[in-house]
């Protein structure tokens, strides 16, 4: 297993150009798919120093949009080794942050590396609504649901939009994602699963799609 340590700092140290050029040369290498996954794990590890010194203070909101974007381009870079280019469409996810919370990072990560993984992701974006994700799960039914949050309250939100699209009669395998996901809050929401790793939900999805 390579040493990615300076790949994670770069990214933590939001060094654009850095990131590149070593995703660059990596890329160069014709790498595995198993090599592919440790640079983005090593990315996002990097994120996690994002994280850390934006809630040290050191870091402010523009600096975490930043480092979304510049975690999208990295995977971007790396996504043909992925395998995700070939595997043809697997399956189709409805994602979307849940109503009353504004975060959108992890939500992005995991969309950029379900796409690499082969789903096609339809990505409804912040604050949704219960009604938006009930009526946007009945006209695509999708074989994945994702509802993303990082606020306390949006285990709430979850478990009030996981109801109403069970309600509403449409049958997907859900996953919850975000900071305050546990396995009593899966339990509470009555999802099918839950993830804080972008990494670790694809591969929950890629289970099931299989």
């Amino acid at each position: 297993m390579a040493d990615w340590t300076k790949l994670t700092q770069a990214v933590g140290d939001l060094e654009e150009d850095d990131v590149l050029d070593i995703l660059n040369e990596f890329m160069a290498t014709n790498p595995s798919e198993e090599e592919a996954q440790e640079v983005v794990a090593a990315c996002q590890a990097g994120m996690g120093i994002v994280g850390d010194l934006f809630e040290e203070g050191e870091y402010f909101v523009g600096d975490l949009i930043f480092a979304g974007e510049l975690l999208t381009d990295a995977i971007n870079v790396v996504k043909p080794a992925l395998g995700g280019d070939t595997a043809g469409n697997v399956g189709t996810i409805l994602l979307g942050t849940v109503h009353g919370d504004l975060h959108d990072i992890g939500k992005n990560i995991f969309r950029s590396m379900s796409e690499a993984a082969g789903f096609e992701v339809v990505d409804l974006g912040i604050d949704v609504a219960v009604d938006t994700f009930v009526e946007k799960a009945k006209e695509i039914k999708p074989d994945i649901i994702g509802m993303s949050g990082v606020l306390t309250l949006a285990i709430d939100s979850m478990k009030e939009t996981a109801e109403a699209i069970k309600g509403a009669g449409v049958e997907a395998k859900m996953i919850i994602g975000g900071n305050p996901v546990t396995q009593e809050a899966m339990e509470y929401v009555g999802s099918d699963a839950f993830t804080t790793n972008a990494a670790e939900g694809v591969k929950i999805c890629q289970g099931w799609a299989e």
